[in-house]
């Protein structure tokens, strides 16, 4: 199975399983992600939820060959829908990122409250180069924890970018060694599963409730937004270079 689940001490453990693409995800994979997080709401057994990937690497974000295949349709898509069960999961979420984190590999954490990274970890978000928009209300939460001018060059320049500078950006925790960080994430959403979960809860609430209404409403606009430019003429060109291994040539497109 392409996303596997198990649930030990507490904690719903959630990996990407496809290493063979770098855990690039479909729709498939996002209709998994959502049962896994209706699982860990209907379970109080569950009082932590921990996301890693296979073979090295977190995720390498959307698989395009399936974007193009089936590409999302309105904010009910099953992508839209892990956005926002990111964004509404009252369960403590925990990642250990190895390898790449591109795209949504790199939003979702925005919406993890403990990250750690391995120093081998590389982030990108290239919304940009795809002629897309930013998602999962990344362009309200990375101002918020980055400032506007760090956030302003990752999501419009969209180059990929360390552990170093994701720690010293705020969405790091700390980073580990690639053989240690799993189970040092493991061990910290273990922490948090013995802890009173009505406590956690609350205590998660209260740190998320400023911005929770703003957060949906920027996740609603920036998934519009993006369904609509994923069917226009950048896009479809970006797409296209890359089945093609070409680079795109956007000179004709506005």
């Amino acid at each position: 199975m392409s996303i596997l689940t198990g649930n030990h001490n507490g904690v719903l453990r959630i990996v990407f399983n496809r290493a063979d693409k770098k855990n690039a995800l479909t729709a498939a994979m996002y209709e998994a992600l959502n049962e896994a997080f209706d699982r860990a709401a209907g379970d109080p057994a569950i009082k932590a939820l921990l996301f890693a990937g296979e073979g090295g690497v977190f995720t390498s974000g959307n698989d395009l060959q399936d974007f193009l295949a089936s590409p999302p349709r309105g904010i009910e898509a099953p992508v839209f829908q892990f956005l926002r069960n990111l964004a509404h999961c009252p369960k403590p979420m925990v990642a250990a990122v190895q390898g790449f984190a591109v795209g949504v590999g790199t939003t979702m954490l925005l919406h993890c409250d403990l990250v750690y990274a391995a120093d081998d970890a590389k982030f990108a978000l290239p919304f940009t180069s795809l002629g897309l928009c930013p998602e999962a209300a990344s362009s309200f939460l990375l101002p918020q924890i980055a400032g506007y001018q760090r956030a302003a060059e990752k999501l419009l320049l969209g180059e990929p970018f360390g552990a170093e500078e994701a720690y010293e950006m705020g969405f790091v925790n700390k980073i580990i060694p690639p053989s240690e960080v799993l189970a040092h994430a493991m061990r910290q959403a273990e922490k948090l599963a013995a802890l009173p979960a009505s406590s956690v809860r609350v205590t998660k609430r209260l740190l998320r409730d400023t911005h929770r209404k703003a957060i949906a409403e920027r996740m609603d606009e920036e998934s519009t937004l993006f369904a609509d430019m994923l069917g226009g003429p950048a896009a479809r060109e970006a797409l296209n270079a890359f089945m093609e291994k070409r680079r795109p040539n956007f000179s004709s497109i506005d």
